[in-house]
């Protein structure tokens, strides 16, 4: 039995993929430990690229499993060496790369690794990652015979939340964006796996699935038979046993009417949408190859909460995009105050070799990202503090999490948890409620959090 240690940076799609990748190993015999574990045979580092921040942290981690354990196996999987091949190769210590294919062999593969390092597979003394013989390299680039790795769901440590990932890949190209590169096209999980998927994990004990993916309102699109997320979500929720649903981010010109539909129809699917905007000046909308304008934004929200109300909608923005002034700042503060999401998750623009945006001449200096970053996370701070409010009174259902955590450590006579419009909800309780799904009165809004009681 091999022991392995996972690191595993970026995205929830990341985290999924390491999820399923100790699940491997886990039924190929292996044990999982953590990667703090001084004693592992093998670290595997799942890196990310979507900012230079992620890239610069991958490569700090990889020497940091380099210098872990001498005679350790050191893989490196993920969007790093899929974009940065070459680079990758070239960090001394590394034994086996894989990018973003094949972590359905993961196991094989690292076994391989390891037979060779303990002694080559001829006997000689050169084994993987020796500087004479390097890492093995299976990075694959991509071609039209890609397909979804069709592996499961879920993490041994936490039975509360399980992402699916049920799509992989995007086709957009967005101006700044890297993923395209690094995920290749749209590839859906079938139908048929979604319902197993889900099934055997609501067996497991888990109490919301959450179906993410890299482009994920783009599911179906390469099966050519008509199928769309509205398919993959009526999928899971035919699994009769299943108690709460939640999408994960997806494009606001993929929100299909009948997707609303069916959450207002079933309580089990959570009233929550994630809608990355990227800006709210229509120039800079352009200038970033997004296929919407504010206009057309704008009045989807208003048809969304006309649907759904109380529905949670947050969102992503980039703040420093090549040529945004301070007017085109102006505007999208403007606009995100209009649209009153619940939540922004805020991102200066950050420069990616091979994009469009790259060689644009007119970029942004760090000081003013850093800047107008800061003061979106005010009005950030003042719309969650409002839709916070807005919830005092109502009765919602809590997936209870984990006690609640204050500087002298836990509190045993209080919990918190996720609500299914995304409000996080602390309330009496003791950790025997965690896993489990309880009616909350909300009964008043915090900083960061609301108070509720449970009936």
């Amino acid at each position: 039995m091999l022991k392995i240690a996972f690191l595993t940076l970026g995205c929830k799609v990341n985290q999924a993929d390491s999820a399923s990748m100790e699940l491997l190993f886990r039924k190929a015999g292996h044990g999982i430990v953590p990667f703090t574990e001084a004693e592992a045979d093998v670290y595997i580092v799942n890196t990310c690229v979507v900012t230079n921040t992620g890239q610069q942290k991958s490569r700090q981690m990889i020497h940091r499993a380099v210098r872990k354990r001498a005679g350790a196996v050191i893989a490196v999987t993920g969007c790093y060496p899929q974009t940065a091949r070459d680079e990758v190769k070239a960090i001394e210590g590394v034994d086996l790369i894989i990018g973003t294919q094949d972590r359905h062999r993961i196991v094989e593969l690292v076994e391989a690794a390891v037979a060779r390092k303990r002694g080559g597979a001829d006997g000689t003394a050169d084994g993987a990652g020796s500087p004479a013989a390097g890492p093995d390299d299976e990075v694959r680039p991509w071609d039209g015979r890609v397909l979804f790795e069709e592996m499961a769901g879920g993490n041994e440590e936490d039975k509360t939340r399980a992402y699916l990932k049920i799509e992989e890949g995007c086709n957009q190209y967005c101006a700044y964006c890297i993923i395209p590169y690094a995920r290749g096209p749209v590839r859906s999980r079938s139908l048929e796996s979604i319902r197993a998927e889900v099934g055997k994990l609501t067996a497991a004990g888990y109490q919301e699935v959450v179906l993410i993916g890299i482009h994920l309102g783009c599911y179906g699109q390469d099966r050519q038979d008509g199928t769309t997320l509205y398919d993959a979500v009526r999928a899971a929720l035919s699994v009769p046993a299943l108690r709460r649903l939640r999408l994960g981010s997806l494009e606001s010109v993929e929100v299909e009417p009948r997707l609303l539909d069916l959450m207002q129809q079933d309580p089990r699917f959570c009233p929550h949408l994630h809608l990355p905007l990227q800006s709210g000046c229509d120039k800079v909308l352009r200038d970033m190859h997004r296929p919407y304008d504010t206009v057309k934004f704008a009045a989807l929200l208003q048809d969304i909460r006309a649907k759904v109300p109380g529905i949670a909608i947050t969102t992503d923005v980039i703040v420093g995009f090549p040529g945004e002034t301070d007017g085109d700042f102006a505007a999208t503060c403007d606009f995100v105050r209009q649209c009153r999401f619940a939540k922004m998750h805020i991102f200066p623009y950050s420069m990616r070799q091979g994009t469009p945006a790259a060689e644009r001449k007119d970029q942004v200096p760090d000081p003013v990202k850093k800047e107008r970053a800061e003061a979106l996370a005010a009005i950030d701070r003042a719309m969650q503090q409002a839709y916070f409010a807005d919830n005092v009174g109502r009765t919602v259902r809590v997936l209870v999490e984990q006690p609640v955590r204050g500087r002298d450590g836990e509190d045993p006579h209080k919990v918190e948890g996720l609500a299914g419009n995304y409000v996080r909800v602390e309330l009496p309780g003791d950790a025997s409620l965690c896993g489990t799904i309880v009616p909350v009165k909300i009964t008043a809004a915090g900083v960061d959090k609301c108070e509720g009681e449970r009936l």
